[in-house]
């Protein structure tokens, strides 16, 4: 599985721990920032993460922000796009099973540095299978509106 990654300067020591069990579980990644307290527009870093997993470069995203919010809602203006905000065991799960998303968003200003490390283990070892076919299929029939 290959990861990419990436955060607003709300976000680098959250995008850092996560950053961690990546390595822990040696999975391949690529950082695509931010790396400095720097001003950055997130729609930015959203758009680099996301283009890479819709172009089939990576597997799967991660966006991390202040809220985890506005990276997701950045994330699913592309097409064939899924991202959940996740702070919660179950949302994690079902942002795979039900949905089968692939960008998952997380809050630094939400979640803590463990409980997040945790969830994103369980999103990293949750296979994806197409989630809910039919319900998948009217979200991609939404996109052609």
């Amino acid at each position: 599985m290959k990861i990419a990654i990436g955060c607003d300067y709300n976000a680098i020591s959250l995008k850092n721990a996560l950053i961690e069990v990546l390595r822990d579980k040696n999975i391949e990644y690529a950082d695509f920032g931010v790396n400095t307290p720097d001003p950055v527009d997130y729609p930015d870093i959203a758009a680099k993460v996301t283009v890479e997993v819709q172009n089939g470069n990576f597997e799967r995203g991660i966006l991390v922000c202040g809220t985890g919010i506005v990276m997701a809602i950045c994330a699913n203006k592309f097409d064939g796009i899924r991202a959940a905000v996740c702070h919660d065991i179950y949302s994690t799960q079902r942002s795979i099973l039900s949905n089968d998303c692939q960008i998952l968003a997380m809050g630094s200003l939400i979640i803590g540095k463990s409980a997040a490390q945790e969830l994103l283990k369980v999103w990293l070892d949750i296979k994806r299978t197409g989630g809910t076919a039919g319900k998948i299929k009217k979200i991609n029939d939404l996109e052609k509106m």
